[in-house]
């Protein structure tokens, strides 16, 4: 966690704007589908321990992502509609279900292109 936290700040800081984005959401798949087996395998505790520890967890990734998405829809590098959230969603629905590195690139590579900002029309050939 601490470790995508600071690769978010250093891609804030560095790189082109919507590159840097999907590059952290790489990383963050590769995280949670190495945790894969050990979050799905964790009740709640009655303390609530695990709860405000997810919750401190979730917290810091939405922030992560959040930054780096108003910085490429600042420069245009994104749809201006999208939210932190659904592009967490869906990261974390490509590390719970692909069967390996390639699937997941595919899926993240996909979903770039589901973002990107629509192309001004050519209107010159009509």
């Amino acid at each position: 966690m601490a470790a995508l936290g600071a690769r978010s700040q250093s891609l804030l800081a560095e790189g082109p704007l919507g590159d840097a984005l999907f590059e952290w959401l790489r990383d963050f798949i590769a995280h949670v589908a190495a945790k894969r087996e050990l979050a799905l395998a964790i009740t709640d505790d009655r303390t609530g321990r695990r709860s405000a520890l997810f919750d401190r967890w979730h917290h810091s990734m939405r922030t992560a992502a959040s930054a780096l998405l108003v910085r490429a829809q600042s420069a245009g590098a994104v749809r201006a509609d999208l939210d932190a959230s659904e592009l967490l969603a869906l990261a974390n629905g490509i590390a719970l279900t692909t069967t390996g590195a390639a699937q997941a690139e595919r899926l993240v590579l996909l979903i770039r292109q589901g973002t990107d900002t629509p192309a001004t029309p050519d209107v010159s050939n009509r």
